[in-house]
């Protein structure tokens, strides 16, 4: 078979990775993908939102199931209009991905449905929304409606905060996502994205996470696109996934489909799971998240390709009993460029040179622990790199490289993957030292 990945990211990387493990798989196609990419499967140099040629090339390519990583094509009805054509493909459709591309949609249709979330209050125009934001207590959750990046969230402090993220949504800061703007309350809470399969009726859940979306330590600094995340997360037993598929997602996909828009593909839960247990909807994505495929993935003890397939055929059944998972934890730190997510140097030359030096014994260290380590399992996934004229890696966005450690457990796989990230050399590379913490408290 034949595959198409939309997307040119870490998880776009780690889908690449995780089908080329397939013995039905025998050629994998990436547009635009990356120079890492680019090591597994051919790259080709079209953008994702530019649907029609990237439809003719699979016929031409003779594609045998496209897979969406991204959520704007989705927005933009790639998956409707590669049907239209006869041709397969993994992902919801335009009016289903919705739940995505508007969050006052999405809220809307949680309370149609009676799925837990904030309490909110959407506006069109900016006096009304500050207006409103002025008779809230901090923290205000200020959200623009659209599809940003990762960017558009502000949990403001102060109405003055808050005032300025609907100012920056209605000037045009994040394009036409901010002609709407979601206020919502604040939710106190621990977080964990849990990502459904759904094949429009049935759902298979992958293994939880917890990502890390601000830039620096201690969750500071700005939103950004995320920098690293961990799985599983300690705290989401059996019982709390139990109750989060029959409250939420299976809910959910009974909506959808009762309003004439049966979800197929990944159903991103984003969750607040609040001090007195309940687990309650932050957002839904449509697709995949980035960085938590780069950690779900490598523990999935399951043909991906084999999973889409069933999808796309409605045979999601055969996984009832749920996804087998490798045991052991997965961490994700994500390399990027000083000054991201604002402005940032590309090209800048990369170094691995250092990666196959032996790990370090460190003094003290309990010796099974170290033999945990070095038995562990590194990887680099791409999130934004290139090759220059004299083909050398450099970087091509702000985030850079997303570093993957997997082992017998999280402290270890912290470990190993902050060895693996000392020994990444490039000009200016920032990091968080802190990915993880949360899931050894």
């Amino acid at each position: 078979m034949k595959v198409l990945v939309i997307g040119g990211g870490g998880r776009e990387h780690a889908i690449c990775w995780k089908l080329n493990q397939s013995p039905h798989v025998t050629q994998i196609f990436c547009a635009p993908g990356n120079a890492g990419i680019a090591e597994i499967a051919t790259c080709v140099a079209i953008i994702p939102n530019d649907i029609q040629r990237l439809a003719e090339l699979a016929i031409v390519q003779k594609i045998d199931l496209t897979i969406v990583g991204m959520d704007e094509p989705l927005s933009c009805g790639i998956v409707d209009y590669f049907k239209s054509k006869g041709l397969r493909i993994f992902g919801p459709t335009q009016n289903a991905s919705k739940l995505e591309w508007s969050k006052y949609f999405a809220k809307e249709f949680m309370l149609r449905f009676n799925i837990p979330t904030a309490p909110y209050a959407c506006f069109d125009r900016r006096e009304f929304a500050v207006a409103y934001a002025k008779s809230q207590s901090p923290p205000i959750v200020v959200k623009a409606d659209g599809l940003a990046l990762g960017k558009g969230v502000t949990i403001a402090q102060s109405f003055e905060e808050a005032k300025t993220a609907i100012h920056d949504c209605f000037d045009g800061k994040f394009g036409n996502a901010g002609q709407k703007v979601v206020i919502e309350e604040f939710m106190k809470g621990q977080e964990v994205s849990i990502f459904a399969i759904c094949d429009g009726a049935d759902a298979a859940m992958l293994v939880s996470a917890q990502d890390y979306k601000r830039l620096n330590d201690g969750d500071t600094g700005p939103n950004t696109g995320g920098m690293g995340a961990y799985a599983p997360v300690p705290f989401a037993t059996p019982e709390l996934l139990g109750k989060i598929k029959e409250e939420i997602i299976l809910p959910t996909l009974h909506g959808m489909k009762q309003e004439g828009n049966p979800y197929h593909g990944i159903l991103y839960c984003g969750l607040m799971i609040t001090e007195e247990g309940i687990p309650k909807v932050i957002e839904f994505n449509s697709r995949l998240g980035d960085p938590e495929t780069q950690v779900v993935l490598p523990l999935l003890d399951e043909d991906l390709f084999e999973i889409c397939w069933a999808v796309t055929e409605g045979a999601l059944g055969k996984y009832k009993d749920g996804l087998h998972r490798l045991g052991g934890a997965a961490l994700c730190v994500v390399i990027a460029s000083e000054g991201y997510p604002y402005s940032y140097k590309k090209g800048i030359p990369i170094d691995f040179h250092k990666l196959n030096e032996p790990v370090e014994v460190v003094s003290g260290q309990n010796p099974k622990a170290l033999e945990s380590i070095l038995k562990a399992k590194g990887i680099i996934f791409h999130s934004g790199t290139a090759r220059d004229a004299d083909g050398k890696l450099v970087s091509n966005s702000g985030r850079v490289l997303s570093v993957t450690a997997l082992a017998d457990s999280l402290i270890d796989a912290q470990v190993l993957a902050y060895k693996l990230c000392e020994r990444i050399d490039f000009e200016g590379k920032i990091y968080r030292k802190d990915i993880g913490d949360k899931g050894m408290v």
